[in-house]
């Protein structure tokens, strides 16, 4: 599947970039090897360097229309912008709709930005025709330099179940400290190879 390409400046050029990133294997490992700034100020640790590796080239193709429904394998990934819904392909024929949001970060309009902040993300899933699993272990997020950040429940807020079923719908909040920039954020169901990317940019100014 190909989807047409969006007819707009910063979609083409943030698709392009994250291209450009998946080809560089060089700069991607020596960024993985290290730890981010955030992830010593804040506690977060950022995972190790071959947990995913570099994303596929043909995920610099994004769908014409940003309410266009993808559909998302181990074998083909959807990349979408945030607040976009993919139909998620598990193996064994099980389907689920994800729609991420985000991320919201605290400190918008404050004199001093630090390069990095927290950040907020919503996941829904809702439509399984089966059981699907739900694992923070298969989410993560990685930013423009291509750290990964692995993500944890929102003290306070509903945690993500152990799995959905069919005609069940699950929202939970996920978080992490990261650097202000570009970012995408993945859904890997089978803990290792992504099926779902949404990119999105964070701002603190």
């Amino acid at each position: 599947m190909t989807p047409p390409h969006i007819p707009t400046r910063r979609r083409l050029a943030r698709a392009a970039a994250w291209s450009a990133a998946a080809a560089g294997a060089v700069v991607l490992v020596t960024a993985l090897a290290g730890c981010t700034a955030a992830g010593h100020a804040s506690g977060e640790q950022p995972t190790g360097a071959n947990t995913y590796g570099g994303l596929p080239s043909y995920l610099a193709t994004i769908p014409s229309t940003t309410d266009e429904l993808l559909d998302g394998t181990v074998a083909h990934p959807a990349l979408t912008s945030e607040g976009d819904t993919v139909r998620v392909h598990l193996a064994g024929g099980t389907t689920v709709l994800a729609t991420v949001t985000g991320p919201v970060v605290p400190g918008e309009g404050l004199p001093h930005q630090g390069e990095t902040t927290t950040c907020t993300w919503t996941v829904e899933l809702r439509k399984a025709t089966g059981t699907v699993p739900v694992s923070l272990d298969d989410m993560t997020t990685t930013d423009q330099l291509g750290n990964v950040y692995r993500l944890r429940p929102v003290a306070g807020h509903a945690a993500p179940p152990s799995s959905i079923g069919p005609g069940q719908r699950a929202t939970f909040e996920l978080r992490t400290v990261m650097k202000v920039g570009e970012g995408i954020l993945r859904w890997a169901p089978d803990g290792e190879h992504p099926a779902a990317v949404w990119d999105f940019e964070v701002e603190n100014d």
